[in-house]
């Protein structure tokens, strides 16, 4: 049985709507997702011919298009931040949710949105994620990258990383392990163990080059341990993340946001999909941005598209609301 993905067009200005119908001509899409498209069918046919990608697709076995026509074709200035699109882009992703919140998809796949234009359009969220949050009435929702075996949180995102070494405590750790266990829950993965990143260069060398794995992860970890969690470290950062791509953990939380971005994009910057967990509704996300300089040009790739529809596929069977953990 196929799984029911609500797509997000992203910004129409930016490289969403190409990476979106290529990725509705992908074999391995069609075989295990229906999308439906929350977006402007005009730009969706348009950017179908820039992309070579026949308008038959759009509405067929593998897709059908849930119409949210604002901006149109007329007002837009491909590859430029506007206004407009960053609302329409707000709109695209509102849709989406409400499809899921109403039994007609089972999860959301969002293209790629803009900042900048999200400011310009009186959009009063950052990104994504915040979006998510306020539209699934979650204050802080987990991000989770996942390429192959290898899954990454992550303790601090969007702060200084003179803030975010401010941020590694005992309590928050403890707070983010709870979590993160109940986020994998709802994807299904109830096994293995989750590692907790060392802050310092070899996890501090036992104090010699910093204390905070003496004085906050150890404690942490032992005291979630014995609340019966399953989970280890700190491991040095330079290897941990190795060893959970071999299987070796079911997860890493990062301390902070490029410890874990830089392993995960360094290993396959294009299939690295970001999962926003700890949400009554399933969301994957490319992890890359709207490619201004070659929008609208048929140049865009759509394999971190094709993947995050298809890790959308693969978990919506298996997703429990949070309420049902």
């Amino acid at each position: 049985m196929k799984s029911i993905v609500a797509v997000t067009m992203g910004d129409p200005a930016g490289i969403g709507p190409e990476i979106v119908v290529k990725s509705l001509a992908n074999s391995e899409v069609q075989k295990v997702a229906k999308c439906i498209i929350c977006g402007n069918p005009n730009i969706l046919k348009e950017a179908c011919k820039v992309s070579g990608i026949p308008t038959s697709l759009l509405e067929s076995d593998f897709a059908t298009i849930c119409p949210v026509s604002e901006p149109e074709l007329k007002d837009l200035s491909f590859g430029q931040i506007n206004g407009s699109c960053g609302k329409a882009a707000f709109n695209y992703i509102e849709k989406a949710c409400n499809l899921v919140t109403s039994g007609q998809a089972m999860a959301v796949a969002t293209a790629p949105i803009n900042k900048e234009s999200l400011k310009a359009g009186l959009v009063p969220y950052i990104g994504h994620t915040e979006i998510f949050g306020y539209l699934t009435s979650v204050e802080d929702p987990l991000t989770l990258f996942e390429v192959e075996n290898l899954r990454i949180f992550f303790l601090t995102r969007h702060v200084s990383l003179q803030k975010a070494c401010k941020l590694v405590t005992k309590d928050r750790i403890k707070d983010y392990v709870i979590r993160c266990t109940r986020a994998l829950k709802q994807l299904g993965i109830s096994h293995g163990t989750m590692a907790i990143a060392g802050l310092n260069p070899h996890s501090g060398e036992h104090g010699l080059f910093g204390t905070e794995e003496i004085e906050v992860i150890e404690p942490a970890v032992k005291e979630l341990q014995a609340l019966g969690y399953n989970v280890t470290g700190p491991i040095s950062a330079d290897s941990v993340f190795y060893q959970a791509l071999k299987g070796k953990f079911n997860s890493v939380l990062s301390l902070y946001h490029d410890q874990g971005h830089i392993a995960a994009k360094t290993y396959n910057f294009e299939r690295t999909i970001s999962i926003t967990c700890g949400m009554p509704i399933l969301r994957t996300s490319v992890d890359h941005g709207t490619a201004f300089d070659i929008a609208w040009q048929g140049k865009a790739s759509e394999v971190s598209m094709v993947e995050a529809i298809l890790t959308a596929a693969k978990y919506a069977p298996h997703w429990n609301k949070e309420e049902n953990l």
